[in-house]
């Protein structure tokens, strides 16, 4: 059974997009300020995470074989990224205003 073409045009918009927000993820690793570029690291983690994620999926689609290995791997390096930054959020909240 084939993918429809429809459906690759929608993988290669999406990877196009997700390269655009790579530009300003790499403009921000090279800032002055350590907050800013631990920040651009988190959404970096982020954004090869998704990119595992449509990519996986693309090629289970194109390929004979599985690529949900890899799938689960994106999975994995965006459950770590958000978790960081949960923990970030709850110590936010927890510390009095100066």
């Amino acid at each position: 059974m084939g993918i429809p073409d429809w459906f690759r045009w929608i993988f290669l918009g999406l990877a196009v997009m997700q390269l655009f927000g790579l530009a300003s993820v790499i403009g921000r690793l090279r800032e002055r300020d350590s907050a800013v570029r631990a920040k651009a690291r988190l959404e970096l983690l982020e954004w090869i995470g998704l990119i595992f994620i449509l990519g996986g999926a693309f090629l289970s689609f194109e390929a004979s074989e599985s690529w949900i290995w890899l799938v689960l791997a994106g999975i994995a390096l965006q459950a770590c990224a958000y978790a960081v930054k949960g923990v970030h959020r709850l110590r936010a909240r927890r510390r009095p205003p100066a």
